[in-house]
């Protein structure tokens, strides 16, 4: 078995894109249209990696009421500090870098169009 993909419902669709490819370079995979049924899927990936982002965009739907229970996807990189202010200096809404307790910055996060938070964590 092996992870397939993760789902986000996105209110705006073209903000969430535009927010993703930017941010993190993801690139759309497919894209699956059901205006009969007033919603589109679009799967990202990250450039060398087959697991997938699944934007879900219902059509009119308000904003989603994230609730307590959703933590955060994490994404790695070997160029933390980099992308780090490079995210900062393109005003996205991201932390400053933090660690665990006892232990070096390592770890940043960033918030989408739709206040869904991915962590940013340095490669092992």
């Amino acid at each position: 078995m092996k992870m397939a993909h993760t789902c986000v419902r996105v209110k705006d669709l073209e903000a969430s894109l535009e927010f993703y490819q930017k941010a993190f370079n993801f690139e759309e995979s497919r894209r699956r249209d059901f205006p009969e049924n007033k919603f589109t899927l679009v799967y990202l990936t990250l450039p060398g990696d087959g697991y997938e982002l699944e934007l879900t965009y219902n059509y009119d739907h308000e904003a989603y009421d994230l609730g307590d229970g959703y933590g955060h996807i994490a994404i790695s990189t070997d160029e933390i500090e980099k992308l780090h202010e490079e995210q900062k200096d393109a005003g996205f809404n991201v932390t400053d870098m933090k660690g665990l307790p006892g232990t070096p910055p390592s770890y940043y996060f960033i918030t989408d169009p739709d206040g869904y938070k991915i962590e940013v964590i340095r490669a092992r």
